[in-house]
């Protein structure tokens, strides 16, 4: 048996039947949703650490990228928490790593997914480099593009870098998608926790033309007064 196949195995014995009926729902994969066939079998993300614990140094690339590639999300989870791991545990393998990420991220296509890679593997990265490849994963039509670009940004903002985010969030904050308007709130809710002016600047620029869901998580910590003169767009 291969390592890929013991941690397959691994992956089917941690099954939980409740829970293979309740993510479909939860993560929207029926006709018409945003993540319209991806298929569960109902293991969860606790059990899913606890096997990449195991099995994560010198897995292969190829296999990841098999991972990756099945139909079954909790096998994509399951890769994108392996290369977490070897991002921050060998150097020697981050540039490839990073590769492997931008160049499957129609793989990376739910917001867990999203959530759990892109401030470990894409923001560390890009930390000294050329950052111009966030703006244009922003402008990408794919979804999962939109929101790896803002959430890759929360490794700046957990450093008091808040240059980038706020471009980002300024980029995506028209962005039609109800998950790309939670990415950019949530975002600027993390800057205002940080630095509230930097948020109130930003919000001083855009809050009258923000979707309703983008202005109400950015706003979420601010007083109660103060949060309905912005959501009755009272603030001058």
């Amino acid at each position: 048996m291969t390592t890929l196949d013991s941690l397959r195995t691994d992956l089917r014995a941690a099954v939980v039947p409740e829970k293979a009926k309740y993510l479909p729902t939860f993560f929207k994969s029926g006709p018409g949703q945003y993540a319209e066939g991806d298929q569960f079998i109902g293991v969860t993300v606790p059990a899913q650490r606890l096997i990449v614990k195991k099995y994560w140094q010198d897995f292969p690339l190829a296999d990841i990228k098999t991972l990756l590639h099945n139909p079954i999300h909790e096998e994509r989870l399951t890769a994108l928490l392996i290369m977490v791991r070897q991002y921050q545990k060998d150097p020697a393998r981050r540039e490839a790593l990073y590769d492997l990420y931008l160049a499957n991220t129609a793989r990376v296509n739910n917001w867990d997914l999203v959530d759990a890679s892109a401030e470990h593997i894409v923001g560390p990265w890009l930390k000294d480099r050329d950052k111009s490849i966030l703006a244009r994963l922003a402008a990408s039509n794919l979804i999962w593009d939109r929101r790896i670009a803002m959430l890759a940004t929360f490794h700046y903002i957990k450093q008091g870098q808040f240059d980038w985010p706020l471009r980002i969030a300024g980029q995506l904050c028209r962005d039609p998608h109800d998950l790309i308007q939670k990415a950019v709130g949530w975002m600027l809710r993390e800057i205002g926790k940080r630095d509230r002016p930097a948020e109130v600047a930003f919000l001083a620029r855009h809050y009258r033309h923000l979707p309703r869901v983008t202005l109400r998580y950015a706003i979420e910590h601010f007083d109660p007064e103060l949060r309905q003169q912005y959501l009755k767009g009272k603030i001058l």
